[in-house]
């Protein structure tokens, strides 16, 4: 996902009153799902185990419908009003881990070895289970709530995946949002903007061909590593000297792998990195330089570069009427000076920019405390977190749905 810390209030543990008076006796419950979860990490489209719980507790929800299988491993449950027809929002929660050792050190920590939720999407599961609950059970609003449980946040698309299975037609959804827990902003505390919240992401790798040989004799050689040395750093002025200062960009090469021996230039060489923009202008204009100078630095080395450039996750962009919506439940449950309307936009990534390039949304931040950061193997996500997830989903959906 992404690691920055907002802007929007001091870090720490002080709360404001969630909404729902009745979290106070179910919270236990929802911390010790969270925990269970946490216990039982799953990646990208293998969460066999964390769908069949969440498909589980929808029934026993008394959830209307409840369909597995979206996307491959997706869940979706849709609740009715009992207040007659009308439009469906969606709400969405990620269920994926990562390929992580956890240090956490937690009674609850990961059981199974190399893979941890590193991200928190333990914890957007049990708050969406607890707001499908309180809503299954009030049914205060007309028109229904699809709740949606997406497998493969982390790098496998399954927001896309879940689209392409027909998500938003097969569930009449006309509105859907996203949340995600932010490490460094305060518990209570929200932060959302208009227009680009995260970043693209695209992936590329490069192999550089020359002509190996002893270390000894290197003008007998065409030399992949200095090829790729150069590569490395004229791809820095993409940015640099390409992009509008006051627009945002990042080229960051991760990898480069050569060579086997200290007294042999290899015949090859790769890197590999990414590539990531708040704009699809500058987006294009990324791709396009990066080939560019690809090409004409291996020709000036004597070498031939293949550029393998794959795109990923679109901006996350949020729509400005339906933020208008998000921000109003979160100052209702957090009251406004908790709430930032004009978060600082982060260079991290999502695929809940698929469901906002088919429907009108908004991805909104949520309040982890002073926490280790997302992707860290001493993450953890904070408990104290939920009642606040739970009331602000809760609120969003009886207010756009006319709930009194």
């Amino acid at each position: 996902m992404f690691n920055r810390s907002s802007r929007a209030a001091p870090t720490g543990s002080e709360t404001t009153m969630p909404t729902i008076n009745s979290l106070a006796d179910t919270l236990p419950e929802l911390v010790e799902w969270r925990r269970d979860i946490h216990r039982h990490p799953e990646l990208l489209y293998e969460v066999h185990r964390t769908a069949g719980l969440v498909a589980g507790r929808l029934r026993d929800f008394g959830v209307d419908e409840v369909v597995t299988g979206i996307g491959r491993t997706g869940v979706v449950g849709v609740i009715r009003g009992n207040r007659g027809g009308g439009r469906t929002v969606g709400l969405r929660a990620d269920m994926d881990a990562l390929p992580i050792k956890e240090q956490t050190g937690a009674d609850h920590a990961s059981e199974e070895p190399g893979l941890m939720h590193a991200c928190g999407h333990d914890g957007h599961t049990a708050m969406l289970l607890g707001a499908a609950r309180h809503l299954a059970e009030t049914r205060n609003f007309a028109g229904a709530v699809a709740v949606i449980f997406q497998p493969a946040e982390e790098g496998g698309a399954g927001g896309k995946a879940m689209i392409d299975d027909g998500l938003m037609e097969r569930f009449a959804i006309d509105e859907v949002y996203g949340m995600h827990n932010m490490p460094g902003l305060a518990i209570g505390s929200f932060a959302i903007r208009a227009g680009p919240l995260l970043a693209s992401t695209d992936e590329f790798d490069v192999e550089i061909v020359g002509e190996g040989g002893h270390a000894a004799l290197p003008h007998r050689t065409r030399d992949p590593i200095l090829a790729g040395a150069a590569i490395v750093q004229n791809l820095q002025s993409i940015v640099s000297r390409g992009v509008d200062p006051l627009k945002s960009a990042v080229v960051s090469v991760t990898q480069f792998h050569a060579g086997t021996a200290s007294n042999i230039i290899p015949g090859t060489a790769r890197i590999g990195g990414t590539v990531r923009a708040l704009d699809e202008g500058v987006r294009e204009f990324l791709e396009e330089r990066l080939r560019a100078i690809t090409a004409l630095t291996a020709d000036a080395h004597g070498v031939e570069a293949f550029v393998d450039f794959r795109r990923k996750y679109p901006v996350t962009r949020n729509h400005p009427e339906e933020t208008g919506h998000a921000l109003a439940a979160a100052e209702a449950v957090a009251g406004a000076e908790r709430v930032d309307p004009e978060a600082a936009p982060i260079m991290g990534a999502e695929d809940f920019s698929y469901m906002l390039e088919e429907r009108p949304g908004a991805f909104i931040l949520l309040g982890n405390g002073d926490s280790a950061g997302l992707h860290s193997p001493h993450y953890d996500f904070n408990d104290e977190a939920i009642a606040h997830g739970v009331s602000y989903w809760v609120r969003l959906a009886e207010d756009r749905l006319g709930g009194q």
